[in-house]
């Protein structure tokens, strides 16, 4: 191995044993699991329906989208009653 990539090692693994760094690694580890929970119980995306790593990315590609705008769509009308109520 490189020194470079031993100081860069060491260095990241500093960042990640700071407090501020132990947080972000948590949050980390968290925020991943709701989304994918979501997926697969709110809008029922279990299997795959496509096969072949470019089709199933494209697949993957529309779940996303659809998830990130439904969520957009529930936070702008959460905002739009506030402001109305």
């Amino acid at each position: 191995m490189s020194l470079k990539y031993l100081r860069y090692k060491q260095r990241a693994r500093e960042k990640l044993r700071s407090e501020d760094g132990y947080a972000l690694s948590v949050r980390r580890m968290i925020e991943p699991e709701s989304v994918f929970g979501q997926i697969k119980n709110n809008r029922g995306s279990r299997r795959f329906l496509l096969r072949g790593l470019p089709k199933v990315s494209l697949e993957v590609g529309w779940i996303s989208l659809a998830h990130n705008l439904l969520k957009k769509a529930a936070i702008d009308q959460k905002a739009e009653m506030v402001v109305q109520g």
